[in-house]
């Protein structure tokens, strides 16, 4: 016998249960009244016939069907197949309305739905109240007008979003690749589709058409999508092609759509629509380019893509602050230790910056694994549900579930790594600086090592004594006296250390001792490597480069400033800058010493780009006639470029500052005249200089 909708829906109610029901129970699932459940198991004998099965009903027990699960189990087949909803099931049967729904925009009668469901109007209708609320989710509304039928009344943007979202609530897309991305169908993943209606709701041959386009440009921006990504982007153009196929097209507003207009993912877009439009033939609207520019901005990528192989940086101060106050509303006590947390600063600005697109613009995203998130990680989750309230604020956009379940994936990895580092506590290393002389360092020192009994291991500097290697190997340091930036914390303090001051040193220390050593053995032995090579470099160039002139006795002190910028630069412009920055350093305090019998004129100036030192006498020493030079016979000039290497050219400069003075022998031999001479003391003198900065790493 043929078996009749409702028949159909009365067999799969009871082929699915494992124990006996009530008539009663029967009639609510497949929402019908008893009596019309009762007539129609009258025929259900003559249904089985076929299957080696058997209705049996037993007053005071129940309903069933008896024989084998192998039976049972064939004919729940053949009832399902070609039907993707289970009709006597409430909230399947309801499913099956809204994709119905959504299908056509056309008005339907009750009726229409009454018959494909096999239930009354009363049943459609109080389903339909029920389905109203997911619509208006989307912005949708159903109208119903007396006499013609039910609609859906919105905009056509919305319109797409909610098909969209019946898609990812319901329709399992993870082998759409698999299914259309091959000459032939891959028929068992083609079923796990068709099961779930994929092809009720969106065209197949739409669908594979689009996937063959964007295979077709072989882009990598595209090829690097994840496959959440890439589905959803394919689903969303097949939607927009149907959609323009049937002459709807989404109104274009000259808001955004206009400003993305200059977005670098822009060009892709426009290149995927000629593409389409070939394809299908038919003329695609502007707005649509923007609509899948969004798309590419707003997805997700299976690596991040730096540019010029450099690390990924955070441009946006906005966005920096963004991310400082999420890790804050995750776990304020442990922000620190997660803002140290250089990989997971980094995934998360990667995945926010999608995030933030997908939010403003009401994006949709599917998460296949948010209900395992949510089971395996609640406590995470829950906390992230906090993080979600500061996306909120800041783009006044609620944040589903999804990109929440996202946030929960990056956060608990932290968490991950935050547990094992924890339990490894180090010695911190900081630096002391003081103006006071070293014995005040030493006293702030024996103080702070006596308080932290071991904790932190403590190192003297000079404000000079600043390096990039001191500070590579130095968490932080302790300062009475104002310094220039540094690329280390500093903590202001009272060479007397006052009880403020010593909670802050604390603070730092307990911040330190469960972070990572700052730099590894290796790495720490490449950066002295590094500065030694540099610090040899610059001596050399002073020494190769030496140069030694004299000049005529009545020269003016205008006039030498003029000589000395002619030979230390063959460029008019740079002899200007060098003179110009001679003359303002002499201005702030001059250089000539009579007492010692010569000037030093230095400065740091843009006029030269290596380290300089000349050597300028008069003509048969001859005292200079100008008084400004007191009757000295010698200048030495020093110059140093304006570069990052100014603190290892200071101390080589302010090394020969003090040999001047001091290695008497030196002025001696400057004096004889003798530039290979002078030339081989100052090497020798500099040697010294540079076995002496050597010790100082070990």
């Amino acid at each position: 016998m043929e078996i009749t909708s409702r028949m159909k829906q009365i067999l799969q109610v009871l082929l699915r249960e494992s124990a006996a029901v009530s008539v009663k129970y029967l009639a609510e699932q497949i929402g019908v009244s008893k009596r019309t459940a009762q007539r129609e198991l009258e025929s259900v004998n003559t249904a089985l016939k076929d299957y080696s099965l058997a209705f049996v009903s037993k007053t005071g027990v129940g309903i069933w069907v008896e024989g084998s699960e192998e039976e049972k189990k064939r004919l729940l087949a053949v009832l399902s197949a070609g039907d993707d909803y289970d009709a006597s099931n409430r909230e399947e049967r309801r499913k099956r309305l809204i994709l119905e729904i959504l299908k056509e925009k056309e008005l339907r009668k009750l009726y229409y739905y009454s018959s494909l469901f096999d239930v009354s109007e009363a049943t459609v209708s109080a389903d339909l109240e029920a389905v109203e609320g997911w619509l208006a989710h989307y912005g949708l509304f159903v109208s119903r007008k007396p006499g013609c039928g039910i609609s859906i009344q919105g905009s056509e943007e919305n319109y797409r979003r909610a098909i969209r979202g019946f898609i990812d609530e319901n329709i399992d897309t993870k082998m759409m690749r698999e299914v259309y991305g091959e000459e032939a169908y891959d028929l068992s993943a083609y079923q796990v589709l068709k099961k779930n209606s994929f092809d009720r709701i969106l065209n197949n041959d739409i669908v594979k058409r689009v996937m063959g386009c964007i295979t077709k440009l072989g882009n990598d921006r595209v090829l690097t999508l994840t496959e959440n990504s890439y589905v959803g982007m394919i689903i969303h153009i097949s939607i927009a092609i149907h959609r323009i196929q049937k002459n709807e097209v989404i109104e274009y507003t000259d808001t955004w759509q206009q400003e993305i207009a200059e977005d670098e993912d822009y060009a892709l877009a426009k290149v995927i629509v000629e593409e389409l439009e070939r394809e299908f033939q038919i003329a695609i609207p502007g707005v649509e380019i923007s609509y899948i520019c969004l798309h590419l901005k707003g997805a997700k990528h299976e690596k991040i893509q730096w540019n010029e192989g450099e690390q990924l940086k955070i441009e946006n101060k906005q966005l920096q602050q963004l991310i400082n106050d999420m890790i804050d509303a995750y776990d304020n006590r442990q922000a620190y230790l997660m803002k140290q947390d250089d990989g997971f600063i980094q995934g998360l600005l990667a995945h926010l910056q999608p995030t933030l697109i997908r939010l403003v613009y009401d994006m949709q995203i599917q998460n296949p694994v948010l209900e395992d998130i949510k089971v395996s990680y609640p406590d995470i989750y829950k906390r992230c549900e906090k993080v979600a309230q500061v996306l909120k604020e800041f783009t006044g956009k609620e944040v589903p579930e999804q990109e929440i379940g996202f946030l929960t994936v990056h956060f608990g990895a932290a968490m991950v790594r935050l547990e094992g580092r924890k339990e490894k506590i180090r010695k911190v290393h900081a630096g002391v600086v003081c103006s006071s002389g070293i014995g005040i360092s030493r006293l702030m020192s024996s103080k702070l090592e006596k308080m932290f009994h071991g904790r932190i291991k403590l190192a003297a500097y000079g404000k000079h004594d600043l390096t990039p290697y001191t500070m590579s190997k130095t968490d932080f340091l302790i300062s009475s006296i104002p310094l220039e930036q540094t690329d280390i914390p500093v903590v202001f303090v009272n060479p007397l250390l006052s009880d403020e001051d010593i909670e802050n040193i604390r603070h730092m220390v307990s911040k330190y001792e469960r972070l990572p050593k700052k730099q590894k053995e290796a790495d720490e032995f490449s950066m002295q490597l590094e500065e030694i090579n540099l610090v040899a470099s610059q001596i050399n160039t002073v020494i190769k480069y030496m140069d030694f002139f004299r000049v005529d006795n009545r020269i003016s002190f205008g006039e030498l400033l003029i000589a000395i910028g002619e030979k230390m630069s063959p460029y008019s412009d740079c002899q200007e800058m060098i003179r110009d920055d001679l003359l303002r350093r002499e201005q702030i305090a001059s250089q000539v010493f009579a007492e010692f019998g010569f000037a030093l004129f230095h400065a740091r100036t843009k006029g030269v780009t290596r380290p300089a030192f000349s050597i300028c006498m008069t003509k048969n020493l001859a005292p200079f006639s100008d008084p400004y030079f007191k009757g000295i016979r010698i200048v030495f000039i020093m110059l140093a470029p304006v570069d990052d290497n100014a603190k290892i050219n200071g101390d080589i400069m302010g090394y020969i500052s003090s040999m001047l003075i001091e290695e008497y022998e030196f002025l001696d031999i400057v004096q004889k005249g003798e530039q290979e001479e002078i030339k081989n003391a100052l090497s020798r003198n500099l040697k010294k200089y540079f076995n002496r900065y050597i010790g100082g790493f070990s």
